[in-house]
């Protein structure tokens, strides 16, 4: 008999296993509904590529007219750009629907995810679940494999951990703000924009380097939104430059912690917003 989100967790089941399970259900549906038209689905996904390809290729129409951007070159850029849009297109992948909340709250859809015996955030995260934007991670992953070929790098065995680490890191911090994002919307209901301006305005402001912006815009998001430990802070010590705002070398292996503290606070903020929620009557 297949599954069904309706099946109880087995005993001993604790709730987060009870979520990826959900997750894993909602989100196999959406794979296989995308699959049934397999050519359309190659065609949607090698788009997304080159869509989001035309972001480094503004990059590298600047360097055609310079040598350097804010004393970085073109290697050391294409590193900061592979390790933000890398892990921003995991984020996209696994949360990037969030965004939809404010319309299931307006027309009323959502509380028929809260009578399903199923985590809700788990079905809003899985909820329209695009297998296209393997393109997106596909073009990332192939900047971020040239960069780090191309950089001039003393490679060391803590440089080569941290690359991976910082990938993981910074796919919690976005999926952080997806959540942190959709909780808000429990409030505003048309917030889509206002959660994108932080998730995809963040990503393409951490594809240039800190030094082209000013002291107060690296402040904020190195103290208040904590985007610069995505790349900023750990890839100054692996290319060997100042870090931002002179901190602490130490800062640079912070991104786990960082991860796991804005992660805390959107799941704080997401079980506020879903205690605040209150029945459209629709």
């Amino acid at each position: 008999m297949a599954e069904t989100l309706e099946t109880p967790p087995g005993p001993g089941g604790s709730r987060l296993v009870e979520g990826l399970r959900t997750y894993r259900l909602i989100a196999g549906m959406w794979v296989r509904s995308s699959m049934t038209y397999r050519t359309s689905f190659a065609v949607t996904v090698l788009g997304n590529l080159l869509v989001t390809g035309l972001d480094f290729a503004t990059i590298l129409l600047m360097f055609s007219q310079v040598d350097t951007l804010g004393g970085w070159s073109l290697p050391e850029i294409a590193f900061l750009y592979g390790l933000s849009a890398t892990a921003f297109g995991i984020a996209d992948l696994v949360l990037g629907s969030m965004d939809v909340l404010g319309g299931r709250i307006r027309d009323g859809s959502f509380d028929t995810l809260l009578v399903r015996p199923a985590p809700v955030l788990a079905q809003v995260g899985a909820d329209r679940f695009a297998l296209r934007r393997l393109g997106r991670i596909t073009q990332a992953a192939a900047v971020l494999g040239y960069a780090l070929v191309a950089v001039d790098v003393d490679w060391s065995v803590a440089k080569v951990l941290l690359v991976p680490v910082m990938v993981v890191s910074g796919a919690a911090i976005f999926c952080a703000l997806f959540v942190a994002g959709a909780a808000f919307q429990f409030v505003a209901q048309d917030a889509a924009e206002v959660q994108n301006a932080f998730t995809y305005g963040g990503t393409t402001l951490l594809q240039y380097p800190p030094t082209v912006f000013g002291k107060d815009l690296v402040r904020g998001v190195t103290f208040l939104l904590p985007l610069a430990f995505v790349n900023w802070v750990p890839a100054s010590y692996v290319l060997g430059r100042p870090y931002p705002l002179e901190l602490h070398r130490w800062t640079a292996f912070a991104p786990p912690l960082v991860a796991a503290g804005c992660c805390a606070l959107a799941g704080l903020a997401w079980r506020a917003g879903l205690r605040s929620y209150r029945s459209t009557g629709s």
